[in-house]
């Protein structure tokens, strides 16, 4: 009997492919509501099967006391000694309430419960394994057929082809075998829910894995893939390992590997091409099987796009059918592909030359190209071109494309210094306050110095620098004609300073004729100062005149080392530019 119970045991483990513990534990709870099933909900009941004698018991929890009062939870401390000999109050012990007979009803109450934990059990476990194969690629028979989905199985459980997923050019039938891409898998009350799909991209990619070694070691890594399903897929790869080809090795010995996949996907083509970290040699790969003659990328805004030029024969097979080479290249390079022919390029290139004169004078030195490109299109119009035709063609394009990047470069700098002198007149203060205060304070650091450098200056002489500050504060209050920046501004007024000064200087420091008699006249003592201003006349209404002072005044001052008297001429002293003297 003992061995019959460990084979039953053994026998469900295998048959359902789960742990032994987990068809223990199904029993114990199977013991556990037989119980209760018969003698009614009792707390803390706990079952255990001994696999050695076969034999199950069931306890109870109970909690020793002094004295009992509940007779389902508590129990005497001598009466658990008995059973624990260590006990102590407080403790809970495991009391053996194993009935004789569970009874019939019990006994079916635990085959229901074992059946129902050993298939809760199953579908844990088939969706654990599911959930860890989402990804790749699974083997199944067509089960069953219908208008929204295909039903496969795979064994145990069943998978989901939804009519979405489905490749447009197959037709399925009741038995058929498919592999299909684990894309999802949902846990359910009724077990896992597995979706399947044959259009995804990412079969493809298992697919090489499985026929190409040089793939699924690494030594060949797949950089990006473009599938339309049914029809045309495009796969760059790229070798990680020098001296092995890519491409040869995806396609095999006469294209053997590549020709398994083509014929499981229903003779879906497929294009393999060199991966490349430039972007215009990968756009021209991928556009293969169509020769690709030039490729000018526009890539400075978000939208990136790529010009592509080929030749007039092979416009419609780089475009492909429906524009589907063309599509696929721009969903595996992720760019904007813009197919043109060479003839059409070119007539372009040489219209934008004639139209604009500064794009014209930026291609003056490839002016013989220019001529030679025109010639070609006057001449072959309506006739296929040559290979040396092509070439001199594609090298116009580029120039002409070149150039008139450049001077959109120009064109965008231009306006870039134009709005920021804008906005630096904007926020720069009005043009009067600022200047006014920055005159005066040039105008006082001049005085501050003429100040200390003449110390025998009178009492008169702060007053006209008084009215030098006045007369400056004047000049600049008058518009300017045009604003300039700060450090500019000042050299200017710094050099216009200098200027006048020595203008000045020249015109009016030239030696006066002073009469000495006329002066030692006037002279007391030889310390004394003679000040002086010179007058002109006003004319007045009515043929009167008025004397004018002209504001310039002189001194005499006799110098003991020289032996003479001085003549000084005082002016104001913010145009004071050295000293001037005049000996009698």
């Amino acid at each position: 009997m003992n061995k019959e119970f460990i084979a039953a045991i053994n026998q469900v483990c295998h048959e359902r492919q789960l742990p032994k513990e987990v068809v223990l534990e199904a029993i114990h709870a199977a013991l556990v509501s037989a119980y209760r099933r018969r003698f009614g909900p009792a707390p803390g009941i706990t079952a255990r099967l001994d696999l050695e004698t076969c034999t199950a018991h069931i306890y109870c929890e109970k909690t020793v006391v002094e004295r009992v009062t509940d007779a389902a939870r508590e129990i005497a401390l001598e009466e658990a000694r008995r059973i624990k000999p260590d006990a102590n109050l407080g403790e809970v012990v495991l009391v053996d309430i194993t009935p004789r007979d569970f009874g019939r009803i019990a006994a079916q109450t635990a085959r229901q419960v074992i059946l129902q934990r050993i298939r809760e059990a199953e579908r844990d476990s088939l969706y654990h394994v599911y959930a860890d194969r989402e990804g790749e690629i699974v083997n199944g028979t067509v089960q069953s057929i219908d208008s929204q989905q295909v039903t496969l199985s795979l064994g145990k459980v069943e998978a989901i082809l939804p009519r979405s997923e489905q490749i447009p050019t197959e037709r399925y039938s009741i038995g058929q075998r498919l592999r299909a891409y684990v894309s999802e898998v949902q846990k359910t009350p009724r077990g896992p829910l597995i979706i399947v799909s044959r259009t995804h991209r990412n079969m493809l990619r298992r697919l090489l894995e499985l026929e190409v070694p040089e793939i699924y070691n690494g030594i060949v890594e797949i950089k990006a893939i473009a599938r339309e399903a049914g029809y045309r897929s495009k796969v760059a790869v790229a070798a990680l390992q020098e001296g092995v080809d890519p491409v040869g090795s995806c396609v095999g010995m006469r294209g053997v590997r590549i020709q398994s996949i083509v014929n499981e996907l229903n003779g879906e083509k497929i294009d393999v091409v060199a991966w490349s970290s430039d972007p215009a040699t990968l756009i021209a790969n991928s556009l293969s099987p169509a020769k690709v003659l030039n490729v000018m990328l526009e890539d400075e805004s978000d939208d990136k796009t790529a010009v592509v030029v080929v030749p007039d024969r092979q416009l419609s097979l780089a475009i492909g059918k429906e524009g589907q080479n063309a599509r696929l290249a721009a969903k595996l390079t992720s760019w904007r592909i813009d197919i043109k022919s060479i003839s059409e390029a070119a007539a372009e290139a040489l219209a934008k030359v004639a139209e604009d004169k500064e794009l014209r004078a930026a291609v003056a030195r490839e002016q013989h190209l220019i001529t030679m490109a025109r010639e070609i299109l006057q001449e072959k119009e309506g006739t296929a071109l040559s290979d040396g035709e092509m070439q001199a063609l594609s090298q116009v394009v580029r120039i002409v494309y070149e150039a008139e990047k450049a001077l959109e470069k120009e064109r965008a700098a231009l306006r870039l210094r134009e709005a920021v002198l804008r906005a630096l007149e904007e926020t720069e203060p009005s043009e009067s306050s600022p200047r006014i205060e920055h005159t005066e304070d040039l105008l006082a650091r001049a005085e501050a110095i003429l100040a200390a450098k003449s110390a025998e200056a009178d009492e008169e002489q702060p007053q006209e620098a008084a009215a030098s500050l006045g007369e400056g504060a004047e000049a600049a209050e008058s518009p300017e004609p045009e604003a300039i920046p700060f450090p500019l501004w000042e050299e200017e007024v710094a050099v216009v300073m200098e200027e006048t000064a020595e203008t000045s200087s020249q015109a009016e420091n030239a030696p006066q004729e002073i009469s000495l008699e006329e002066e030692l006249n006037r002279l007391q003592t030889p310390e004394e100062i003679y000040a002086w201003e010179d007058e002109e006349e006003e004319d007045l209404p009515g043929g009167a005149r008025k004397k004018k002072q002209r504001g310039k005044r002189h001194e005499l001052i006799y110098d003991e080392e020289l032996g003479a008297y001085i003549s000084h001429r005082r002016r104001k002293p913010g145009r004071q530019r050295g000293d001037w003297e005049d000996y009698l």
